[in-house]
């Protein structure tokens, strides 16, 4: 049986895998093969829609990696059980939207269900 502490830090560790996982091929495979297409605008030119999906994209990660610290940091149950919800609706919305065919679902459920055992 794992303690609440190690929970949390096997949480914290899932995501701070996943996200630099995100960043490195999301930016390998992912930006790069789209900043090749045509974009819409969304401001004055070409290279400022691409910094805006890209500091998106990787801020995307830096949620995670503060979620993973909170779960360290400040190991409340309000806030693990907050942390639960959240991974748990992300892992079923990844789930739902890949048909299962994103690796990060299963991640996103073990990290849920490992902050929620860490709040016991």
């Amino acid at each position: 049986m794992l303690t609440p502490a190690t929970c949390r830090l096997l949480a914290t560790l899932l995501l701070l895998g996943v996200g630099v996982a995100h960043s490195y091929l999301g930016e390998r495979y992912i930006l790069i093969r789209l900043f090749r297409q045509p974009l819409p605008r969304i401001g004055p030119d070409d290279v400022f829609t691409k910094r805006v999906l890209r500091f998106a994209w990787h801020l995307t990660s830096v949620a995670w990696w503060g979620f993973g610290a909170l779960l360290l940091l400040a190991p409340g149950r309000n806030i693990g059980a907050v942390i639960a919800a959240t991974f748990l609706v992300t892992g079923v919305v990844v789930l739902l939207s890949s048909r299962g065919r994103h690796l990060a679902w299963p991640l996103f459920v073990a990290v849920s269900a490992l902050a929620w055992a860490g709040t016991r």
